[in-house]
């Protein structure tokens, strides 16, 4: 069993409270990018959104965390990370203890849209399972969208009508004395193949756990586990091992881009108890996630798209604001160069997300520099930063009216709910949360 070291975003560890084995583990990962660690090919480190230079932030240019003379310092990612028998789980700042953490199973859900109002799991190691089971259906229903994944295979027949090359050992040890059969193997363009094999061990890997309900949350998904289901008749339980061998390395194909995520996901939910309880052969594994994004994209989903805003998708090119109008410029270079995307914008507002502790007000000056600027260019009267708080309320604060064209930004508190009770009243607490910033973002936009 691993040692574990729990903490949360933005915390810190003395190191004298880190004993020497362990800190040299965590030296080898502190102060390294998501990017230098995921260059270094850590097969058992799942990053999620796992597209990280498509967000805001430079989230590839993330440390996980830093040490110095006498901290480790954490950021914004959340999860755990481990190297041999050492380990680090990082919670979020709004959980009571680390036990629970009401607040980031609350956001995970939503962002992946499971809806569930108990945690079953029986430890606190089981909801590393659990984050990961909450994902499936996401990138299942991403991957799925791209088609149905096929791949050229060899196959071996024994039959007459032959098509392929012939397979002389088999021939002579099946059909002798001859019967009108020929054995012969060839190459076919399957859907039955290495990976959809490895999505269908996931599948009923996941039927079989207390977490089966994720695969009905919704049409979607129902159909997506039917269809994988209904292309991998050689399907065999006994096979898994195998299975898992042939996928970890990553598929590299130029079309089913989404399927990359999808294949690291499933190989890290079929091993999650290797990922629980450490890999002990010297390399890096683990499960984080973004704390900007989830509670980026756990805005959007919860509260502002009914609210009326937009929110552009840097990844795909989708939405966005122009720098320069199209009729005056080079269009290839302002299609190109100047196109931005605010968190979520409509007629007279730009909203910012941000997941930083902004209770004194103080606010990044190229946080503030960005939103004028968008705002100017948009013509927006109203700019804000919504962040979460420990408060009890939803506050609105005014920073102030800008001089030249106007306009006023505001600060926006969202109250976290503390953890007293059951998961099912967190939920509900959260619920009225959400009523209240919709309101008063509709009366402050």
């Amino acid at each position: 069993m691993p040692k574990v070291y729990r903490t949360h975003d933005y915390g810190h560890i003395p190191i004298q409270d880190i004993e020497d084995r362990n800190l040299c583990d965590f030296v080898q990962i502190a102060n390294l990018t998501i990017r230098e660690l995921c260059e270094k090919q850590n097969a058992n480190l799942l990053i999620c959104p796992p597209q990280l230079d498509a967000y805001k932030d430079n989230l590839a240019d993330n440390c996980i965390f830093t040490i110095d003379e006498q901290n480790l310092q954490t950021g914004d990612l959340l999860g755990f990370i481990g190297k041999n028998e050492s380990q680090l789980t990082i919670g979020t700042r709004f959980a009571k203890d680390s036990s629970e953490d009401y607040f980031l199973h609350y956001m995970l859900q939503k962002v992946f849209r499971i809806n569930l109002l108990d945690l079953k799991h029986s430890t606190s190691g089981e909801k590393i399972f659990d984050f990961l089971v909450y994902m499936f259906p996401f990138y299942l229903k991403r991957a799925l969208q791209q088609g149905l994944y096929k791949e050229y295979i060899h196959r071996d027949y024994n039959d007459a009508n032959v098509r392929g090359t012939i397979n002389i050992p088999q021939h002579i040890r099946h059909n002798i004395p001859f019967s009108g059969n020929v054995a012969y193997r060839v190459k076919e363009y399957a859907y039955d193949n290495n990976l959809t094999q490895l999505i269908r061990h996931t599948i009923e890997y996941i039927r079989s756990s207390n977490m089966a309900s994720v695969l009905k949350i919704d049409a979607d998904t129902e159909a997506y586990v039917s269809q994988i289901c209904s292309a991998t008749p050689s399907y065999r339980r006994g096979a898994l091992s195998s299975v898992i061998v042939k996928n970890l390395k990553s598929i590299r194909h130029p079309y089913y881009t989404e399927y990359r995520a999808l294949q690291k996901l499933c190989v890290s939910i079929l091993q999650h108890k290797r990922l629980k309880y450490g890999i002990g052969d010297n390399r890096i594994y683990g499960l984080l996630f973004s704390g900007s994004w989830l509670w980026e994209e756990f805005l959007y989903k919860t509260v502002l798209n009914e609210c009326g805003f937009l929110h552009p998708q840097n990844r795909s090119g989708k939405g966005g604001i122009y720098l320069f109008h199209k009729s005056n410029a080079d269009i290839d270079f302002v299609m190109s160069r100047c196109k931005r995307y605010p968190d979520y914008f409509k007629e007279n507002c730009i909203l910012d997300a941000k997941y930083k502790h902004l209770d004194d007000n103080r606010i990044d000056r190229n946080d503030m520099h960005q939103i004028i600027s968008y705002m100017h260019v948009e013509e927006a009267g109203i700019g804000g930063f919504i962040y979460p708080t420990s408060q009890d309320n939803v506050t609105v604060t005014k920073l102030g009216d800008l001089r030249g064209y106007g306009g006023s930004i505001y600060n926006i508190g969202v109250p976290i709910p503390k953890e007293s009770g059951t998961f099912a009243m967190f939920v509900a607490a959260m619920k009225n949360v959400q009523q209240e910033l919709k309101e008063k973002i509709l009366a402050l936009c």
